[in-house]
């Protein structure tokens, strides 16, 4: 009988082959949902039966220690059970009183991330924004921690934009809930005198952790990146391009506070890159101004004679490092200390 795969092409092969990996993936994936889902119930439920008898009994907290102790006991081999655990059963019950209401989000994210909501995260909407993000993005416990601790669902959407001006309905929407107030950049350190310049090398150089602050769907395009304009060349600070939004996105970048002319100036970006680098099937270019601060009323005027769809932002820079390296007058008085404690040592040993 002859080996029938010698009559398959390498190409089919690995067709057949790709498909079958595939497959397999996504059935492990609804698996690990599906165990992930019975354990979160699961947690719910124990967490609810606790909660029960301890109002219709009256039982303190001892119940879950003697629980912790007979479940441990009874199943040796499963974790889950400790002490706080138990606790934070109680407290996941206590939080999602009506199971319907997260049921369809909270059992498809890890018992550790649930957690860590609870613990950090308080009101209904807060929580709930924090567990869909993360099923969208795909976020690990660390990084979770880092939104929430950076207060994430709160400067969400919060820049001044003309969006709804200047875009179709469902782009400003989108593109307004993707811009923040403030952008925090304290992932680097900068000089005391830090310039523009300076500010868009440390991005540059932590472009992953800047890519996370912007959100998903950015594309690093480049910085300092060249247009040319009648003749004469012209440089953006940072450019990027959203996937899901499919457009070019200009980001300036200002280390004072906003100036009028400052829209003047990313106007003029965003129709450049209009007209020389946008394709026909992309969306409108949007600009995004950084700067360590703006006064609201100057900023809302600047946006309403502005007819390019535009955003402005403040970010939140660590403080600076100083300079270290003593001064002149303090080396001079160092070194008559030194000579001065080296003329007694010599007169010492006479």
């Amino acid at each position: 009988m002859s080996d029938n795969l010698t009559f398959l092409s390498s190409d089919s092969y690995e067709r057949l082959l790709s498909g079958l990996k595939k497959r397999i993936k996504a059935a492990n994936v609804r698996a690990a949902i599906s165990v992930n889902a019975e354990l979160i119930a699961l947690y719910w439920q124990i967490g609810k039966e606790i909660l029960a008898k301890q109002e219709e009994e009256g039982w303190g907290t001892k119940v879950i220690d003697r629980l912790s102790q007979d479940l441990r006991r009874e199943f040796p081999g499963t974790s889950g059970f400790s002490q706080t655990n138990l606790k934070y059963m109680k407290t996941f019950a206590e939080s999602w009183p009506d199971w319907s209401i997260g049921q369809q989000l909270v059992d498809q994210i890890p018992w550790s991330h649930n957690m860590v909501i609870l613990q950090q995260v308080k009101g209904l909407d807060a929580r709930l924004w924090y567990i869909q993000k993360t099923i969208e993005n795909g976020w690990s416990r660390n990084v979770l921690i880092l939104q929430m601790e950076s207060e994430l669902y709160e400067r969400q959407g919060g820049a001044l934009s003309n969006f709804k001006q200047h875009l179709p309905p469902s782009q400003s929407d989108l593109a307004q809930q993707l811009v923040k107030d403030p952008y925090n950049l304290e992932f680097f350190s900068l000089p005391e005198k830090a310039v523009e310049r300076d500010l868009e090398r440390a991005l540059v150089t932590h472009i992953q952790e800047f890519l996370l602050e912007l959100g998903v769907g950015f594309a690093f395009v480049g910085s300092q990146y060249r247009l040319e304009v009648g003749g004469e060349e012209f440089f953006i600070d940072m450019l990027f391009y959203h996937l899901q939004l499919r457009c070019y996105v200009v980001i300036d970048l200002k280390m004072g506070a906003f100036k009028p002319e400052y829209s003047g100036k990313m106007n003029f970006y965003i129709n450049a890159v209009d007209d020389l680098l946008r394709h026909t099937d992309d969306q409108p270019t949007i600009g995004i101004i950084l700067c360590k601060s703006k006064n609201k009323a100057i900023a809302e005027y600047s946006l309403r004679q502005t007819e390019a769809p535009l955003a402005i932002a403040t970010h939140k820079l660590p403080p600076p490092l100083k300079n270290k390296m003593p001064s002149p007058e303090a080396l001079e008085k160092e070194m008559d200390v030194a000579l001065e404690r080296l003329k007694k040592d010599r007169q010492s040993q006479k």
